[in-house]
């Protein structure tokens, strides 16, 4: 069976589109995922099954509107790729670090697509890069190191430009999902 990791975007955020963990599990199980396990509450859900990205993506959208009566974006990923986001970093120590310095919240966050963007879309994202913004995208993945907050990022609110679903998660919590996942292999 694949280890998967849904990243629901928008969910719990700002008193809107709330979702209880305990119900959000309950859901996954009844539509025949195993091993079902959320991480915080900002819609990350671990889980196994043998079913294609695809069909999971569209079977957990649907669930999720049917269910809960609000649309939910779910960007999935397997153990493998995360693990390949975690190791294949292109930010060096040494950047992070200095970002680090300029921020009391988090710098590195990944941007999880659904599909690789157009190269016209990702030029469109070289007008908001800047000495506190920078970008690498790797696939269907965005790399942004950012010197200050995210909430002030026009990279980060620009992600939209690339015409692809996205949703954006801190380093420490890809770092921690990819842990979560790597116990469920036993």
């Amino acid at each position: 069976m694949t280890i998967y990791i849904a990243f629901l975007r928008g969910i719990n955020v700002g008193g809107k589109n709330i979702i209880r963990m305990a119900k959000l599990r309950q859901m996954f199980e009844a539509i025949g995922l195993y091993e079902v396990q959320t991480y915080i509450q900002s819609g990350n859900v671990l889980f196994k099954s043998n079913e294609t990205e695809k069909f999971l993506q569209n079977k957990i959208q649907h669930e999720i509107e049917a269910g809960f009566g609000f649309p939910v974006t779910v960007i999935l990923r397997t153990h493998e790729e995360l693990e390949r986001i975690i190791l294949n970093c292109p930010f060096s120590e040494d950047e992070i670090t200095e970002a680090e310095s300029f921020s009391e919240t988090e710098s590195l966050y990944v941007g999880l697509l659904t599909h690789n963007p157009l190269k016209e879309k990702i030029n469109y994202l070289d007008a908001y890069v800047s000495e506190s913004d920078e970008y690498r995208i790797a696939d269907r993945d965005v790399f942004l190191l950012l010197r200050h907050s995210i909430r002030n990022s026009k990279l980060a609110y620009n992600l939209q430009k690339l015409d692809v679903p996205v949703t954006v998660r801190n380093w420490k919590t890809l770092s921690k999902l990819t842990s979560l996942a790597k116990a469920k292999e036993i």
